[in-house]
């Protein structure tokens, strides 16, 4: 039940039954607690005011990273864990992550000399568990030189090399999603919580506006949690703020260029000159770069790349490729995400650390801030260990989610999905695309492809291509996409890797989605200007 057609069913579902359990907010801690809490046997209700990881969780720097950077701030316990759980979230969805190797290039005048790198980097592997095929190398300057021959060379002495994971960050909130949804759980979008019920002063129903119909519902369950990212605060306020704990957003920004003008084949991890840390990473055929780390305090709902934000980033790829003419002009598009942090007073952004932290209101409402992306798995088994244990429910099993695929991963694993893809592939050539269009799908959606070549083999309605035809079709009826934005941002992720595909489509996009779910003409002018501006905010 994760179609469009399904919104009035899934309101009915929410608004007529008390479940175990209420998760406010859809990004990747939510859909995770969700998860955990679903596939436990727990009856899951799940509502975000937004789409499904339209925050921070379709805004990151797309890895599921092992925390290397938290050896600097000897954060050896977070390094270990963050390390384990990333090995889980690439062998339960490999569809959606894969290894990437990482130069971290070392110069005279850096931050970390080749002892210390090597040092830390050994210390890493042993922590991380890292698999034996994966753990570090030493490189010489020659060596770093061949992998990424734009580098600077004034004083590079070597590197080091590693595997940090790379993701689709999105997709891979949207595959726990749908995972929690094989196990009942009742989801949905765009679903505002607008205040809270009591009985006996403890928490016991949402009010919830749906912002596409304009209907109210309430939600009962024994237990509500607040997983809102950067609106945690703000749904606490609704309930009332009984500690001294509060969230500092901090904002990061990534630039997207064509590989014409950033030719980048290896990911790289560098110093830049004032000591911060960046990455520049390959993805089909772009190079994304990015982030900053500064103290942010607007509206979080749609933060964007400041020009302060993009010269710093600008001056940090001149620093490294020294060889380049990279101009604000070759930027292609950007994004920002803010990050919510448990504020830490008198330290910079870079120093607040990353960990989780849960808090128990007196009206029995949990609250949990902090945490990764690498971390959303642990971080929901241990939530829901407390709800469990808060509320004795004695139909609730143990956490399973260490060995439980997502969608689209079932039988498939790193071993075997290599030739998954190369066969489904040529399945799809069947259908009249071509193998490299069929690959994608594949790579993209893993065994969920079966389902979008469906929609090729119906036939194409539309002047868009078969395969983004397929892919439209299957984020509405299978992934409750409602508006071009979910599709072109959050589905797909074309808006900020291919804006020449979203500039030539969006007019069709917008006519395929409106006749399918039936716009109002005045709905379909607002999500052109939604749309519109989305594409300003990442290209201007």
């Amino acid at each position: 039940m994760f179609s469009y057609k399904e919104r009035s069913t899934i309101l009915n579902t929410l608004n007529h039954y008390t479940f175990d359990v209420l998760v406010i907010g859809g990004g990747i801690t939510g859909a995770g607690i969700a998860l955990d809490a679903a596939s436990r046997g727990l009856s899951v209700a799940l509502v975000d005011m937004q789409d499904f990881a339209a925050g921070t969780s379709s805004r990151s720097t797309k890895l599921i990273h092992g925390g290397l950077r938290y050896l600097k701030q000897f954060e050896l316990g977070l390094v270990a864990e963050v390390g384990r759980e990333r090995e889980i979230v690439y062998e339960n969805a490999v569809h959606v992550t894969k290894p990437e190797w990482m130069l971290l290039p070392l110069y005279k005048e850096g931050t970390l000399g080749k002892f210390t790198t090597r040092a830390a980097l050994t210390l890493y592997d042993r922590l991380a568990r890292v698999r034996p095929e994966e753990r570090r190398k030493m490189l010489n300057k020659k060596q770093t030189l061949q992998k990424v021959p734009i580098l600077k060379e004034d004083g590079l002495i070597g590197a080091g090399y590693y595997v940090e994971y790379k993701t689709d960050d999105a997709r891979l909130t949207m595959e726990v999603i749908k995972k929690a949804i094989e196990f009942k759980a009742v989801c949905i979008n765009y679903a505002r919580v607008t205040s809270f019920e009591y009985k006996k002063k403890k928490v016991v129903a949402a009010n919830v506006r749906d912002e596409i119909s304009g209907i109210h519902i309430t939600i009962h369950a024994h237990q509500i949690v607040n997983a809102t990212g950067p609106w945690v605060d703000d749904v606490r306020k609704m309930d009332q703020v009984h500690n001294n704990k509060q969230v500092r957003h901090t904002k990061g920004i990534h630039l997207v260029f064509d590989q014409s003008k950033l030719p980048l084949e290896q990911a790289i991890y560098f110093d830049t000159e004032d000591g911060r840390m960046v990455f520049a990473i390959p993805r089909d055929g772009k190079t994304y770069v990015g982030t900053t780390d500064t103290f942010y305090d607007d509206d979080p709902i749609q933060p964007v790349a400041s020009e302060e934000d993009v010269a710093y980033l600008l001056n940090a790829i001149r620093f490294i490729f020294p060889k380049l003419s990279i101009t604000e002009n070759d930027i292609e598009s950007s994004w920002a995400g803010i990050r919510p942090l448990i504020f830490e007073k008198g330290k910079n952004p870079s120093e607040i650390s990353r960990k989780d932290e849960i808090w128990s209101s007196p009206s029995g409402l949990l609250t949990i801030a902090g945490g990764k992306l690498t971390g959303y798995r642990q971080m929901a088994e241990t939530i829901v260990d407390v709800i469990i244990k808060k509320h004795k429910f004695k139909h609730a099993q143990k956490s399973n989610t260490k060995f439980l695929p997502l969608s689209g991963a079932k039988g498939l694993n790193s071993v075997n999905f290599h030739d998954y893809v190369a066969n489904k592939a040529k399945e799809g050539e069947q259908l009249g695309i071509t193998y490299q269009e069929a690959k994608q799908l594949v790579e993209k959606y893993g065994t969920n492809v079966v389902d979008v070549f469906h929609f090729i083999r119906n036939g194409n309605e539309s002047n868009l291509p078969k395969p983004l035809y397929a892919e439209l079709l299957y984020s509405i009826y299978y992934e409750m996409a409602m508006t071009p934005c979910d599709f072109f941002i959050r589905r797909t992720g074309y808006l900020y890797f291919d804006m020449e595909l979203v500039q030539n489509y969006k007019e069709a996009v917008i006519e395929v989605m409106s006749t399918i779910i039936g716009y109002s003409e005045s709905e379909k002018i607002f999500y052109q200007m939604q749309l519109e501006q989305f594409i300003d905010d990442a290209t201007r």
